[in-house]
């Protein structure tokens, strides 16, 4: 299925500028798979069908989202964990690394932590829906901010560059 979002809140996004963003991300992957790969199946940012490239712009906060996801498994991954360091270039970016702009947007604190996804992915398909590359939002699990990068209309491996990469201690 297809997502959809309103108008209302399209309007709302596009009167919030874009801009272009170049700079280094980190990526935590587990096992062999490559920094490029996208989430097509949801997550916090992106629903269902809209696949995404998460990514943060510190190693703490890459290492943080990581960890997390490691402890919410009820086995615990016995994988190999890596952290690249990606350069990427991005031409429409937006901004929504303000808690107060998520405010505006209907994103308190609650819903930005909540297992529940779906305000924030309400607002990332949007975002997609309007074509921008991706979206600057604060991480759930540190103070750091996190990087969405939109793919479906630019292709998985697009102004990426691996920088380094560091393989985790089990």
């Amino acid at each position: 299925m297809e997502y959809r979002p309103t108008q209302e809140l399209l309007k709302l996004l596009e009167a919030i500028e874009s801009r272009t963003w170049d700079g280094l991300v980190w990526r935590h992957m587990f096992a062999n798979n490559p920094p490029t790969r996208a989430n097509e199946l949801g997550a916090r940012w992106n629903p269902p069908g809209v696949p995404a490239i998460y990514c943060s712009l510190d190693h703490a906060t890459a290492l943080a989202e990581g960890n997390y996801a490691v402890a919410v498994q009820s086995l615990r991954p016995t994988v190999k964990r890596t952290i690249y360091n990606l350069r990427v270039h991005l031409e429409k970016v937006l901004d929504l690394s303000s808690r107060s702009k998520l405010l505006e947007l209907g994103i308190g604190e609650v819903e930005l932590s909540d297992v529940d996804h779906t305000g924030c992915q309400r607002i990332g398909g949007a975002v997609e829906w309007l074509e921008h590359d991706g979206l600057l939002v604060p991480s759930a699990r540190t103070s750091g901010l996190n990087l969405v990068i939109f793919t479906r209309k630019r292709g998985p491996a697009t102004d990426f560059e691996i920088v380094g990469s560091e393989v985790l201690e089990s």
